[in-house]
């Protein structure tokens, strides 16, 4: 298929490695949308998203709109004359008016195997529901969230340690082959373009406390899970000595343990050993209330850690 005339729309880092691999390609991009610039940081100043700074550095036609529902926004759209309008992780809603204006429809990137995992968080309800594979879907977008008909997929596996940084890597390289491979014949995958199974449909929900929040009478291979999902977006907590304490990396153990659950086992040079509701998690890097992330045995040196055999964490949301 020759080139195409393309618009971008997508926000964070994910997306921007997207439109990174279409500024390699032999495509041109008319366009890039993305979302409004957002406060960011402690002093809380706007900051432009991982997207915009990326077309900004490359010269491209950068929009910001709010919403894309008023005429204005469809006229402009279609003063480009896109072939396609490529979207990744956008984050807002395209209506009819903005899916019938390129030539060949809309095309979304989404990471998961849709239908499982549709939504916002697919990488994130992926590692925490313990699943041993996910991927990328191709889709031509309709009005639904995420329902569109599939036009190609790639399977990621995902392996034991991986965390959510990790796994969103993974998926950032298939995604970009993905994308690129679905331009390439994209007249032929729309015309095989197959209709998502709603039976198969799962919701990937963005996490919140109550999914970050440690319930230590859970298994201990959950709560690993809990740990990995959360690196890089929502982490993990618990509390303990009236401290909100952040997991960033740990591992579960297959043996029980004789305490409560929640309770220290060990503390040492390999971290803490605590005690889950089955088995034991050996917790490796955590990080303190306004401190960087450190491995735990770090934290141990302190004459007043709270770190110590025999003390206990609790299920507190807030301390």
């Amino acid at each position: 298929m020759p080139a195409l005339r393309l618009c971008f729309a997508g926000t964070p880092a994910f997306a921007a490695a997207h439109l990174e691999a279409l500024l390699d390609s032999r495509h041109e991009i008319a366009a890039v949308y993305t979302q409004p610039d957002r406060p960011a940081g402690r002093g809380r100043k706007l900051s432009a998203s991982a997207v915009g700074r990326v077309a900004e550095a490359h010269d491209l036609p950068l929009l910001k709109p709010a919403g894309l529902r008023e005429e204005e926004q469809a006229r402009l759209l279609a003063s480009f004359e896109p072939d396609v309008l490529v979207v990744a992780a956008y984050g807002l809603i395209l209506p009819a008016a903005i899916l019938e204006i390129p030539r060949f429809g809309c095309v979304n990137v989404h990471a998961s195997l849709l239908p499982r995992w549709r939504g916002a968080a697919p990488i994130e309800r992926a590692l925490l529901a313990g699943d041993g594979h996910t991927g990328i879907t191709i889709m031509r977008m309709n009005e639904g969230l995420d329902t569109g008909d599939i036009l190609h997929q790639q399977v990621v596996e995902i392996a034991d340690g991986d965390d959510r940084d990790d796994l969103e890597s993974k998926l950032v390289e298939a995604g970009q082959a993905a994308l690129l491979h679905g331009l390439a014949n994209l007249e032929q995958l729309l015309a095989g373009a197959k209709r998502q199974d709603e039976s198969l449909a799962t919701y990937a929900h963005k996490l919140g406390k109550s999914d970050a929040l440690i319930d230590w009478s859970a298994p201990a291979e959950y709560i690993g899970r809990q740990v990995r999902a959360g690196v890089g977006r929502t982490p993990a907590f618990t509390c303990i000595d009236g401290q909100r304490v952040r997991l960033l990396r740990s591992g579960p153990e297959d043996r029980e343990q004789p305490a409560a659950p929640g309770t220290i086992v060990e503390a040492g040079k390999n971290g803490l050993l605590v005690a889950c509701g089955s088995g034991a998690l050996r917790v490796e890097i955590a990080q303190m209330p306004g401190k960087k992330p450190v491995p735990v045995s770090a934290l141990l040196n302190s004459v007043s850690t709270p770190f110590v055999k025999g003390a206990g964490f609790d299920d507190a949301a807030e301390c």
